[in-house]
């Protein structure tokens, strides 16, 4: 059995954004908005759903033993290459298949069993790890190994991801889908605090390979999680089945609907520039401050903590609207750019904890709007779109990050990473603004002085 929905006194009667002409695979599925401040002891109240708790237990553990296996490959890969460029040819290698073949993953998530997809990408990611564990402890691991098993993930993450972003709502429903995308925020954030922490020590200690082997086991714990769902209490949709024009319906789809397409246009700019950040934490960590590969995993774990505080700070928003999740993203470039004028690596690891924290309020709130504003029947082509601009973004950020670190200097790499999001934020902000017949009206005898103003509504 499901569990019930929620009192009202904490959530009210869903809302649903549905243009009167519109035909129905073009309405916005219905959305729970919180009407007033949720108690602390509710900020995580998707995991009263047993198969969401199962779930996000064997999600921490992954993520934690990912995040190692994601610093160890970086730092790796520099040590045998000395190239920063090399540690950005990775990240592509890994993320290009997304870019290129990620509508295609999200068709097939909208025609198969998410679960069985997942069970499927999970066993295959074990082995990768498996192998890329087995080459480093044996001393005869090459660059050229660590670019092929990227590439090999990289097409599982083709799979994977929308599959997962769409089963999370067949664990939880639609009534809790907001809070479970945001305590699955919070899980992947906490993982990436432990985990760089970890790879640090095991870099130092003993090497790259048992952070891989690490990771092969937490893949297979991973795919034992799935298994034990209950069947019978997951919110499955039926199949949509194939038609012609799957991937075309899917694309005018999201273009049709704003709180789709503006969150996936600052969500390119933010992967193309913004989200390599590890690539610069290596060349900081290497060139500018010198502190090694524990100085590298502790700025990731720096980062990692600002993203828990805004993921747990994502399950208390009230609202979600548009303009925040474009702030939120203005805010995470200007970040970045401040951190080009720190003058040591205390203050820069300061800045690092709060890009982190807007980074993760900006990503949160763009995946659970364009989530909510989907029906379940076209969600995994939406969603695989939205997650080919993320991850696949990066693939073509990673070698050009890498390069400027490398060619011009660290500083300004990590200038031009916050400073065209932020540009791209405030630009998008202005347009939204211009669109909505918004002013900004500055009253001196009023409590609040700062207020913005809509010409139409007149309030």
């Amino acid at each position: 059995m499901a569990p019930p929905p929620p009192s009202s006194a904490s959530v009210s009667q869903p809302v649903i954004d549905a243009a009167v002409s519109a035909p129905p695979d073009n309405q916005t599925q219905p959305l729970p908005v919180v009407a007033e401040r949720l108690p602390w002891k509710h900020t995580f109240i998707s995991l009263k759903v047993p198969n969401f708790r199962i779930f996000a237990a064997g999600h921490f553990i992954a993520v934690i033993a990912i995040w190692m296996q994601r610093i160890a490959q970086d730092w790796l890969v520099l040590q045998l290459s000395g190239s920063v460029t090399a540690v950005g040819v990775t990240v592509a290698l890994q993320f290009l298949p997304s870019l290129l073949l990620g509508p295609w993953g999200g068709m097939i998530a909208d025609r198969f069993a998410k679960r069985k997809i997942l069970i499927l990408c999970q066993s295959m990611a074990a082995i990768l790890a498996a192998t890329l564990a087995t080459l480093a402890l044996t001393g005869v691991i090459m660059v050229w190994h660590v670019y092929a098993i990227a590439l090999v993930l990289g097409l599982v993450t083709v799979l994977d991801q929308p599959a997962r972003q769409v089963f999370v709502n067949e664990l939880v429903g639609p009534t809790y889908l907001r809070n479970a995308i945001s305590v699955n925020s919070t899980t992947f954030q906490l993982g990436g605090l432990i985990g760089p922490a970890i790879a640090g020590l095991l870099l130092t200690a003993v090497g790259a390979g048992w952070a891989f082997a690490a990771n092969a086991v937490a893949c297979c714990s991973t795919v034992v999680m799935l298994l034990i769902l209950r069947k019978d209490q997951l919110y499955v949709n039926a199949p949509t089945p194939k038609t012609k024009g799957m991937l075309r319906e899917g694309l005018r789809y999201a273009l049709s609907k704003p709180t789709i397409y503006w969150p996936w246009l600052m969500a390119g700019f933010i992967s193309v520039f913004a989200m390599s950040l590890p690539v610069l934490l290596a060349a900081f960590a290497d060139h500018v401050f010198e502190v090694g590969a524990g100085g590298y995993g502790l700025l990731n774990a720096l980062v990692a903590l600002g993203a828990l505080s805004g993921a747990v700070a994502s399950t208390r928003r009230r609202q979600l609207r548009l303009r925040s999740v474009v702030f939120c993203a203005g805010m995470y470039g200007l970040m970045l750019c401040l951190a080009v004028l720190a003058p040591s690596l205390v203050w820069f690891g300061a800045v690092m904890v709060l890009s982190g924290f807007w980074c993760l309020m900006f990503l949160t709130g763009s995946n659970q709007l364009v989530q909510v504003s989907s029906n379940m029947g076209i969600r995994g082509r939406v969603m695989s779109l939205y997650i080919m601009v993320l991850i696949g973004g990066q693939a073509l950020g990673g070698p050009m990050l890498g390069w400027i670190a490398e060619h011009a200097d660290p500083h300004m790499a990590l200038l031009v990473s916050g400073g065209v999001p932020a540009l791209a934020a405030l630009t998008v902000g202005v347009i939204l603004a211009r669109k909505g017949g918004l002013t900004i009206r500055v009253d001196t005898k009023d409590r609040l002085p700062l207020r913005i103003v809509s010409r139409q509504a007149g309030t």
